[in-house]
């Protein structure tokens, strides 16, 4: 066993959206090889980690990662060469150091989180560990309750609803698997309903249906009705998350809503909005539910509704210490979205866990729209043992691949592995 680093290599591949985006290979001195590819967002902070794209119009409109393919095999790889892989903090501050900007936009996240990961995922394999036990310990066994997105709207799907995700939760199963089952039988009940009623059963970017709707309620609606219809009980067995992206539906100080719904609101009425949802539906988490920097309308929604459910924080943090820290003293939400690509390493993603856990809070493991068949998310989910992963719907197979890397993972602990859902009441 040798983890020093020898070689590392990347190239450009598609993601789930049929764009680009960075696998990076790194192999270590005992011929070791560990690989990841990064995944890419359509709904992002405006604070998010520099995702590096070429800006050729003549390949991928544009979109192409070749600069940061580049900039992963000369500039990282001369610096990463002979460090040990073992040593994560060290080996991402010292790609951190190399760009030396806030935000990464030298060399790109897309271009340091590759190597990041791929430094972790080699490592685990020369140590002839799973990743979930390299990453969290040999005690890591907590299997996280999944948010699955059953019907997209806003930036993920080309259609007349608003918010963007509306998810549901296992909180009532006793276990990974059956929870998983919980999911999908919704999703298939959901399909079936949507049939009946005339409604396109066509799926957006993060697997979820995306039918043209009358309004944004109507997805609640429609949610409720396929927990029944699937034989389980709404708020006990199956309840609802969503997550409105309202930093899309915000322009010159109020918020945009079409359809059915179609009205420009103050924060104080979209928070009225929710207040009235949370009391009609079985509604358990809310992510983004107003604009990246409507700050005093996140802790208002917390002082209102934060004893009741949890309300989460994405582009408000993008998984920035610097950002969470403000959130935590401003008790501005009780939880935060963890996403790898937003910060850049894996060292400062877990920094960002620790902050959560000294505070109390919530944190869910999430995905991007734009993904790929990389499983790394799944054990980084177990590895840092929060209890929640956002990785989409029961369908199209990047998203199938995290929740299969979990039943390998739930498999293999046995009765070992643990799986609750933690409320906010």
């Amino acid at each position: 066993m040798n983890t020093v680093i020898a070689d590392v290599k990347a190239l450009e591949v598609l993601d789930s959206r049929g764009w680009p985006t960075v696998k990076a290979k790194v192999t270590l001195a005992d011929g070791t090889v560990g690989a990841a590819a990064v995944p890419s967002g359509a709904s992002t902070g405006e604070n998010e980690a520099v995702e590096l794209r070429d800006g050729d119009k003549s390949r991928f409109s544009g979109k192409g990662v070749l600069k940061a393919v580049a900039n992963v095999e000369d500039t990282i790889a001369r610096q990463v060469k002979g460090l040990d892989a073992t040593n994560q903090r060290v080996l991402d501050e010292v790609m951190i150091n190399l760009d030396g900007t806030l935000n990464k936009g030298r060399l790109g996240a897309n271009a340091i989180l590759s190597v990041s990961m791929a430094a972790a995922v080699a490592s685990a394999k020369s140590l002839g560990l799973p990743l979930y036990k390299y990453l969290g310990g040999t005690e890591a066994n907590r299997l996280p309750v999944p948010m699955m997105n059953i019907l997209n709207g806003g930036k993920h799907a080309d259609n007349s609803v608003d918010f963007q995700e509306f998810m549901v939760m296992p909180i009532g199963a006793p276990s990974f698997h059956e929870g998983l089952r919980y999911g999908a039988e919704v999703f298939h009940t959901l399909k079936g309903l949507l049939n009946k009623t005339g409604y396109s059963t066509a799926v957006g970017d993060e697997g979820g249906f995306a039918p043209d709707l009358t309004g944004n309620e109507e997805a609640c609606e429609l949610i409720v009705e396929a927990i029944e219809a699937a034989g389980f009980k709404p708020g006990k067995d199956v309840s609802i998350a969503l997550d409105p992206a309202a930093s899309s539906l915000f322009k010159n100080g109020r918020y945009h809503l079409t359809g059915e719904d179609s009205c420009d609101l103050t924060s104080e009425q979209m928070l009225a909005i929710y207040k009235d949802w949370v009391e009609r539906f079985p509604i358990v988490s809310i992510e983004d539910g107003f604009d990246e920097n409507d700050w005093p309308a996140f802790k208002g929604m917390t002082a209102a509704l934060g004893n009741k459910i949890q309300i989460v924080g994405d582009d408000l943090y993008v998984t920035n210490t610097r950002f969470v820290c403000r959130g935590i003293t401003e008790h501005s939400t009780n939880a935060v979205l963890i996403k790898l690509n937003q910060i850049g390493t894996v060292t400062e993603t877990v920094d960002a866990i620790n902050m959560c856990r000294d505070a109390g809070w919530n944190y869910v493991i999430s995905h991007r729209s734009g993904e790929t068949e990389d499983t790394f998310m799944a054990d980084f989910a177990v590895a840092m043992g929060g209890g929640q992963i956002k990785t989409g719907s029961a369908s199209r197979s990047e998203r199938i691949a995290k929740y299969n890397r979990l039943l390998e993972i739930e498999h293999e602990l046995g009765p070992c592995a643990k799986f609750y859902w933690k409320s906010m009441v």
